[in-house]
Formats: structure tokens, sequence, C-alpha cells
């Protein structure tokens, strides 16, 4: 990233807001085997994140469990569905994995999907930890201490997204301050993103909120067209395939104008047909490091058909921290989950690996586990306190790379 938008990006995330103060049974059985049970998409349309989430999940368990497990046991994965806001299926997982005790439930990868269940799963006494929400909504939730994430909450996105654009059309007109289109889907993620990306951004802006279950979204782009932008965001799920189709057959599409897109929509297959071409140039933010090509390489030795890592990585280090707190804990319910988890993830010896911390522990060591999606480092919301965030860009309709040298690495911003 060059230098003046790094610099410009660290003044706007001092700026954006004052921390906000704010903070059963047990799940699982202390004394018996970790059970896990995971919460991510399949189906509903975050499908396309579910394959490396559940390849990061397992790649994790067969890290642990090679190391010897947790407290001498092996590490239980129950697998679950999440769906969509649109279904019941995640009330559906949820309900069967308490009935199955687990300690600690990883998903959703959808914030909507959260909200609908983190009631159910923290009155549980379950450890409710996501490794892509990414709401603010979920900060000061009252969730009793359960919930956590190894994703960074949107008003750091947010702030990388609406500064990287406001760069981009300076570039182009030298001296504009320029005009821009934020469209997003209408629930909690969608609404914070673009709240937070548009407090980022420098010049005039107009924010469309589109309904995403819609048939079609002329009236919304007529709506952009309207505002004569100099760049657009959209920040939606997959619905946005349809939304760039509309934009492109109104005269907004990614050759006329500059188009950005975020973590919910940042697809290699999604936009395949699509006139050809017609992506290359487009970016996107994605919360996290890039993933190592020896991460890769694992990760595709548990799911040889992935063709993209989005949130691998985090989805690895929400299962990790999830064993190492029960370790350092010498019990595997939720509530001694949730009562170590902050203390591995900050503050102690620096372990980068399940079978590297867990010998520090049984030495004695307070450990500080810096993952494979970076430092986690948990606030007193549960939400990571340091967060990366990754720039790539399209050079076809089916691929994207990263753009390593405008990835920025810095504190999460508060809310206001």
């Amino acid at each position: 990233m060059q230098k003046s938008l790094k610099v410009t990006l660290l003044a706007v995330l001092a700026s954006l807001g004052l921390v906000v103060a704010g903070c059963s049974s047990d799940g699982g059985d202390a004394s018996g085997p970790l059970k896990i049970g995971s919460l991510l998409p399949e189906t509903g349309n975050l499908a396309f994140l579910g394959p490396p989430e559940f390849a990061g999940v397992d790649l994790a368990v067969k890290d642990i469990n090679d190391a010897g497990g947790v407290l001498g046991n092996p590490v239980e994965h129950v697998r679950g569905d999440s769906g969509d806001t649109s279904t019941d299926i995640a009330q559906q997982t949820v309900d069967a994995h308490i009935a199955a005790g687990v300690s600690a439930i990883v998903g959703a990868a959808s914030s909507g999907v959260s909200l609908t269940v983190i009631d159910k799963i923290t009155t549980a006494g379950i450890v409710h930890f996501s490794p892509a929400n990414t709401s603010a909504d979920l900060t000061t939730y009252a969730d009793d201490g359960f919930y956590f994430r190894s994703a960074p909450p949107d008003t750091f996105q947010g702030a990388v997204l609406g500064q990287l654009m406001a760069q981009d059309i300076s570039g182009q007109e030298a001296g504009g301050s320029g005009n821009a289109v934020f469209m997003n889907l209408d629930d909690a993620y969608g609404n914070g993103l673009a709240k937070y990306a548009i407090a980022a951004f420098s010049g005039t802006s107009t924010n469309i909120v589109y309904n995403p279950q819609a048939a079609e979204f002329s009236a919304d782009v007529a709506k952009a067209k309207a505002a004569n932008p100099d760049a657009i965001a959209i920040i939606g799920f997959d619905e946005t395939t349809k939304v760039l189709a509309e934009l492109i057959k109104q005269g907004l599409g990614p050759n006329r104008v500059k188009t950005y897109l975020v973590d919910g929509n940042l697809s290699s297959q999604a936009y395949k047909d699509l006139p050809a071409g017609i992506m290359k140039g487009v970016k996107a933010t994605l919360p996290g490091v890039l993933a190592s090509e020896d991460l890769k390489t694992r990760l595709l030795e548990v799911d040889p058909a992935l063709t993209d890592f989005s949130y691998a990585p985090e989805s690895y280090d929400a299962v990790v921290l999830i064993a190492l707190a029960a370790e350092q804990g010498g019990a595997t319910d939720g509530t001694t989950i949730r009562d170590n988890l902050q203390a591995v993830s900050a503050g102690g010896t620096k372990c980068y690996t399940f079978a590297e911390c867990k010998a520090l522990i049984a030495d004695g060591e307070d450990i500080d586990y810096d993952g494979v999606s970076g430092p986690i480092e948990f606030d007193s919301y549960g939400d990571p306190s340091v967060a990366t965030m990754g720039i790539y860009e399209y050079t076809a309709n089916d691929a994207f790379t990263a753009r390593a040298d405008e990835f920025i690495t810095g504190d999460v911003p508060a809310q206001e």
C-alpha cells in the first residue's frame, strides 16, 4: 500500500470512535473429550465460503490430534450446516450440537446467522466462536463473555475500504474529492460495513440499501446511475452477481466505473459467466493475512477441490485457540474455555503451533498464540484487537490475486 494511504488510514482508524463499555449451564462435559461443533455454510448465500472454512477446522483438528489431543483425548469435530437467514437450518444445527454435548461452536460465517442463534448458544454455556463474523453489532452483544471471533469487526474493514476508494479516485482526478456509491444488502453486516466505509471516505457518497432477496435490481442500479459515481462499492453476498449484471446493463460496469467488492462477495467462481474480462481491475478487501503456500498445500490435502482460501486461516486458529484454552484451563467445558481464551491469545510467551503451545502450558508457561491468521490478542469483548486487512484485484472473471504491497496490519478501531 502506498505510504499516503497508510498514513491517512491510521488517522481514520484512530478517529472512528471511542470504546463502548460492555462486556447457564456449562456446555460440554468438563472431564470428557473436547467436542467442537461447526456451524458453517454448506448451503445458502455464503456457501462458497464453506469449503475453506471446513478445511481450516478439519486441518486444525488433525494437527491437534497428531499432537496428542487435548488433555489426553482426541478432539471431536461435529460437522454442521449454517444455511442462511432465509432458513432455520442454523437453529436445527445448534439444537443438534447442544444435544451432542459440544463445548464450542465454530461459526457462523454470516453475522446475520450468528445473531439468530447467539442467545441459544451462549445461554447453554457454549463458546460461540466465529471465524468470519464482522458486524460491529456483535462487539457489545450481551453474550456473558461466550462470544469470540478471529475476524475483525467492520470498523477495520470499513476504514480500509473507504480510504482505498478515496485514494484511487484522487489518483484518477488529481485534486478531486471524488464521488462514490455504496450499495449494500440490508442486514447487520451490510449496513454496518457500509456505515464505516462511508465514514472513512473523504468525498461525496450515496448509500443505496437493497433487499438481497429481490428478483432484480434495476431500480437500485438506476439510483446509483443518477449519482454519477467515480466508484462503486458492492457490499453483499451471492446476489452480487445480479447486481453487477444490472450495473453492466445500465452502463456502470467495472469497465466504466471503478468497482470494489468485500469479503462477502470475493469469489473466483461467482462472476465467471459475466462478459469476458469485465472483472479485470476490480478490487476487494478481505480480513486476514495472505495464506502461506505451506498452509494452502496442507488445506488442499484436506480438500483437494479448494479454489478459494478465504477465512480458512481464521477457522484453523479458532479451533486451535479453543483447544489451547481447554488445555490451559484443565477442562473441556464451555465456561473453562471462555475463561481462558483471552489469556492464551495475548500477554505470554509467543508460540505458533498447537504442539509448541501445549508443551509450554505443560511447563507452566503463560502463552501467547499467534497463528496462521496472524496475531489475535482478544480484547475484553472477544474481538481481535490487532488485525490485518488484505487488498485483492481481479485479473480475470474467475481469478484474483493479492496486492501484497497493500496489506495493512494495525489496531482495530472501536465503535462509536
